[in-house]
């Protein structure tokens, strides 16, 4: 566990860091700077809108009857590429705009789940239900 927050919070934010120094090598610093501000804005806005559609779809289904189940991963997804958008630097909003596209995210739910009850039939999480 240990491992994968090192990563998480200091081996991905210097890879993306030193991403952003060559881009800036390459194409300039202004424009680096630029470019990581645009990414901002337009994720945002994406954001903004795939999160209104998925909160439409779910109360769809919710007033349906029917399980929201999917909405519930995706409105998760999108708030995770959105605070992936938040954090300067280019792969992490590649992969924060890849989350924000509705066609991406089916393919992350299924991985995701995948990953998820592999690690519940291990016995790895432990899914306790309650009922009150």
């Amino acid at each position: 566990m240990l491992g994968k927050l090192l990563v998480a919070f200091v081996v991905v934010p210097l890879v993306d860091l030193y991403v952003l120094f060559l881009v800036a090598g390459r194409i300039g610093v202004l424009e680096t700077v630029a470019l990581v501000i645009v990414t901002g804005i337009v994720g945002g806005v994406l954001a903004k809108m795939q999160g209104a559609q998925t909160i439409r779809r779910l109360q769809y289904r919710a007033a349906r009857g029917e399980s929201p189940s999917a909405e519930l991963a995706d409105g998760a997804l999108i708030l995770f590429g959105a605070a992936l958008l938040l954090t300067p630097g280019l792969i992490t909003d590649a992969v924060g705009f890849a989350l924000l596209l509705p066609f991406v995210r089916p393919y992350v739910r299924s991985a995701l789940s995948s990953y998820l009850s592999k690690k519940v039939r291990r016995g790895d999480v432990v899914v306790e239900m309650r009922t009150e």
